[in-house]
């Protein structure tokens, strides 16, 4: 059986992907045909049912939950990880908020959620490419930005200035771990065969946890930011105990981002199963 499956070029997704794609552990007789794309790009053409398998913004799979459902390993969810509000100014004060220009990474990523929970009066937000963010900012094309992935171990460096920590901010007034994406299994496919994928996924974690140096060079191969320690800074973080399963703790910390999306997004879908 073949299972089109899609994720990030990001040094997390590959690293958490590698040895399934690779034919090194167990796949119990599934082939999975990939695509590798920005993270927004998945979120939009899972939103057109492209594909089986794919990688999602928890903030996109709200609003369509009805179509996908999470798998329990997979998510990259945890604490001090979240994304960042960033600009060129050292200070800007709160009641000029609604008059920034503001760079997201996607209408449909959690950092643009989490900066809507903290920031509700910022409004002129336009979607731009996560990877061009900082130079768009630092060329005072946009008066902010929000940060995810690599650029949160490369902003201070280059000029940009932090306005504030969103992760931080949803950690200090929930007390739970920031839910940034997860791995999501089409609704189509029956309950045995969602959950044979997330034995699959799991397996392939758990071997990049015991073989971490086996995976480097399709990491690097794949990665926006080239630089070594930054590529396993980004795997430290990303990857965790969560991503292995979710558990409890993280299950609660999706459910209270669910209804916070509830609440800020009109087209967030009801459903009670979120998870397989």
């Amino acid at each position: 059986m073949k299972l089109k499956l899609a994720y990030s070029p990001c040094p997390n997704d590959t690293f958490a992907f590698h040895a399934m794609v690779h034919n090194m552990t167990d796949t119990e007789g599934i082939e999975f045909t990939t695509e590798l794309a920005d993270v927004e790009q998945l979120n939009k053409r899972a939103a057109e049912d492209v594909y089986d398998v794919c990688k999602l913004s928890y903030s996109t799979f709200f609003s369509i939950c009805d179509r996908y459902v999470m798998l329990r390993s997979g998510s990259a969810l945890g604490y001090n990880n979240g994304p960042l509000f960033v600009s060129l100014d050292p200070v800007i004060r709160r009641e000029s908020y609604p008059f920034l220009k503001i760079a997201i990474p996607g209408e449909g990523t959690t950092g643009s959620l989490l900066l809507r929970n903290a920031f509700p009066e910022c409004r002129n937000l336009t979607p731009v490419l996560f990877s061009e963010i900082e130079k768009r900012v630092l060329s005072r094309e946009f008066d902010a930005g929000v940060l995810i992935h690599e650029g949160r171990f490369t902003y201070r460096e280059k000029g940009l200035h932090l306005i504030e920590d969103l992760g931080s901010h949803w950690q200090n007034t929930t007390g739970l771990p920031i839910p940034l994406g997860g791995i999501a299994v089409s609704r189509r496919l029956d309950r045995e065969l969602q959950q044979k994928v997330n034995r699959i996924l799991k397996r392939s974690i758990e071997f990049a946890f015991a073989h971490p140096d086996v995976s480097a060079g399709y990491v690097s191969e794949n990665a926006q930011e080239m630089d070594m320690e930054v590529q396993r800074k980004h795997i430290a973080l990303f990857v965790n105990n969560y991503t292995v399963e979710i558990g409890d703790t993280g299950i609660n910390a999706v459910t209270a981002l669910y209804n916070k999306a509830l609440e800020l997004n009109p087209g967030t879908v009801r459903r009670e199963d979120l998870f397989i």
